[in-house]
């Protein structure tokens, strides 16, 4: 998974845990439940704000020259991942000169086609992107939002799309790769550009019945470790998902698995199961779809907010890599899903919000900003920074809807 080396070659690349091992999909917890009494609410909702104030400023420190807060060998999407930070904030609005200046800079990059990118990831870029500008709710950038969503439709795979090489040329919706979307044109959809090109779609506006959110569902089912509804013949029936359908040996960094039939079969793991279930929600998914009600048994037997699930089965050493791109999925997915108190494999019950703010509140570093593992580029203060301000601004929004018990 690519970005810049890393990072630019895969902005918010998805955070890939080794998952459960075969014939144990429970993966043993270690950390305690914290249960909200009823006046959590309140407190917890402050504490949250107090972390995500620090963040801000930090945030603020970081803003270069130009108003942007990439390098020059940077994708513009840091600088659009910052902005949707502070437009999940209510305390900032795009008029405020700081903020305003870095929209400026961010649309200098969009493209006569439509696209918000500099030159590659264009899926990524301009899925990000779109988030950013709908969020802030600014007239002026509507047009510039509509050319972008003409440009994010044409990069969906499907029997109608246009310059792509012939090894991923699709001819019906029966190719596993139909509905997806991958870094562009070039290589093969994957469930994390898909998951934030269908937040891009929900972002501005579009409706759970439009054909795009149709589409995708076929590709993200067939990402889904259940047999019952994926035709492909590495599903397993743990009702997680994976990063990508290709099929071919090796197509998952999650890792594979010979199944007692002798079928390589691949593992689901946290942050593309979050993924696919929220992907789920904003195309109209109920929770009675047995895909829907699958990856929510998945979560609840692997609920954590110490790891992302199943990490500590690629090692030791990994089992925090990617850490913060989960916990931005987890939220988003968990606030869409709408239930805030998770049931784990022990029968334990979990208010999500205030475990995870509570964990956000250890991991912040005295400067207000948050830093991973240096895998997947989590060791940039700036993105990580952005990735845990999103979370603590869902867990906060969940809280304000949905009040702790």
């Amino acid at each position: 998974m690519p970005l810049r080396s890393s990072l630019t070659q895969c902005l918010l690349a998805a955070a890939i845990a080794m998952p459960v091992a075969f014939l144990a999909p429970t993966i043993a917890r270690a950390d305690a439940p914290l249960t909200a009494p009823a006046s959590a609410s309140g407190s917890a909702i402050a504490q949250a704000q107090r972390i995500a104030d620090r963040g801000f400023d930090y945030l603020k420190t970081q803003q270069k020259p130009d108003f942007s807060w990439q390098n020059s060998y940077d994708p513009p999407g840091i600088t659009a991942i910052v902005l949707r930070a502070f437009m999940a904030d209510e305390k900032f609005d795009a008029d405020q000169p700081f903020l305003d200046k870095a929209f400026n800079k961010l649309l200098s990059f969009q493209k006569e086609n439509g696209g918000i990118y500099q030159d590659a990831l264009a899926n990524y870029n301009t899925a990000i992107a779109i988030s950013a500008l709908a969020v802030s709710k600014e007239e002026e950038y509507k047009k510039s939002i509509a050319k972008a969503l003409e440009y994010l439709r044409s990069l969906q795979f499907s029997d109608k799309i246009e310059g792509v090489q012939p090894d991923v040329h699709v001819d019906s919706d029966a190719s596993p790769k139909f509905g997806g979307f991958g870094y562009g044109k070039k290589g093969r959809p994957d469930l994390s550009n898909t998951q934030f090109a269908l937040d891009a779609l929900h972002d501005a506006g579009v409706q759970p019945g439009d054909p795009a959110f149709a589409a995708a569902m076929k590709f993200a089912t067939r990402c889904q470790n259940l047999s019952e509804t994926n035709d492909q013949k590495f599903a397993g029936d743990d009702g997680g998902f994976i990063y990508t359908d290709d099929g071919t040996e090796g197509s998952d960094p999650a890792g594979e698995y010979k199944g007692p039939d002798g079928r390589t079969l691949f593992r689901s793991y946290g942050s593309m199961t979050y993924a696919g279930l929220k992907s789920m929600i904003y195309a109209g998914l109920s929770k009675d779809d047995p895909r829907v009600k699958a990856a929510w048994a998945w979560i609840s037997k692997n609920y954590t907010v110490d790891e992302n699930p199943g990490m500590v089965y690629a090692g030791a050493d990994a089992a925090k890599g990617g850490l913060y791109y989960y916990y931005m999925t987890m939220s988003r997915a968990l606030r869409a899903y709408g239930e805030p108190v998770i049931t784990d494999a022990n029968g334990k019950k979990h208010d999500w919000r205030i475990d995870l703010i509570n964990k956000l509140a250890t991991l912040q570093q005295p400067d207000g900003s948050f830093v991973g593992e240096k895998r997947w580029m989590e060791d940039n203060p700036v993105l990580v920074t952005s990735y845990a301000l999103l979370a603590l601004e869902d867990a906060k929004a969940d809280l304000k809807e949905r009040p702790a018990k």
